[in-house]
């Protein structure tokens, strides 16, 4: 559980029982599952395989704060990093609606009254820092990455120092912002005209490094997302390092295909050892 037993929080914009499911098409010959209807967030944390570096990051599946590509976006990605020594924990964060979505009965923009999924992405982080010792975790060294919107996700935790709720017990007495962020292709970030930032992401210079990926045949969150974003950070003078793909698509994860962006992993391993979260490797 995320919240305290019997605390209130905010409902999604539609109520529903939770149910997976699996989605329309297969991304690299497999299918992708969607839960929907999370209205009790949880975290569920996957510990290193061999040696532990100390090193955490929470995984934000991406789904338009509709639904959540929970293996696509989120176990595959621990698949990955603890491997890496790094402790994973995918966050199922509450949706529908639980950050700034497309609502197709208005066919407009809606943001929620209150900002579910940057609440419990504070929270997770917090429960982290306070659980460190337990966990192995070097509460310095925790870390987010999220994809479409959870990569808005990365942006909103990255860029706000203040808890986005009332504080509730020990665990909200620490620092709510990650160390270091990883956002693949990220959406809400970007307006026009131009390469104008979206007005309700403010930068904070003491945001943490960040590392950005996206392919610029994305069909779905548009290549001046990322490019706003990168600007934005480093007008801020903020660490940013970013990789764009000429293909590759929407929603590609980590599975490999042809298609070079899906070696993504590599460099971004090699970018978290540049900047100190993963030892660097002996000559």
């Amino acid at each position: 559980m995320l919240w305290p037993k019997g605390h209130a929080i905010a409902p999604p914009a539609t109520p529903g029982d939770e149910v997976y499911g699996l989605g329309p098409k297969d991304i690299a010959g497999k299918p992708v599952t969607f839960v929907q209807h999370v209205s009790t967030p949880t975290m569920s944390i996957f510990r290193p395989k061999g040696f532990n570096t100390g090193a955490a990051v929470v995984v934000f599946p991406g789904g338009g704060y509709r639904v959540l590509a929970i293996d696509l976006e989120g176990t595959e990605v621990c698949d990955w990093l603890t491997t890496k020594g790094i402790t994973c924990v995918v966050l199922k964060y509450r949706v529908p609606g639980s950050g700034p979505y497309w609502n197709d009965e208005c066919d407009c923009r809606r943001d929620p009254r209150e900002p579910m999924a940057l609440q419990d992405a504070q929270r997770a982080i917090s429960l982290l820092r306070t659980r460190a010792a337990s966990l192995g975790i070097d509460p310095h060294r925790i870390g987010v990455l999220g994809f479409s919107a959870g990569g808005r996700m990365v942006a909103d935790v990255s860029h706000h120092a203040m808890r986005s709720y009332r504080a509730l017990d020990d665990a909200d007495k620490v620092s709510v912002r990650p160390d270091f962020a990883i956002a693949l292709y990220p959406g809400h970030l970007w307006t026009e005209p131009g390469l104008t930032l979206d007005p309700d992401v403010t930068i904070d210079p003491h945001a943490p490094p960040t590392f950005i990926v996206q392919a610029e045949d994305d069909p779905t969150d548009d290549i001046r997302e990322s490019l706003t974003y990168y600007l934005a950070l480093q007008k801020a003078k903020i660490p940013v390092e970013m990789h764009l793909y000429a293909e590759g698509g929407h929603a590609f994860g980590l599975r490999r295909t042809e298609d070079p962006v899906t070696r993504w992993p590599e460099l971004a391993e090699v970018w978290m050892r540049t900047i100190g979260v993963l030892p660097a490797v002996s000559r």
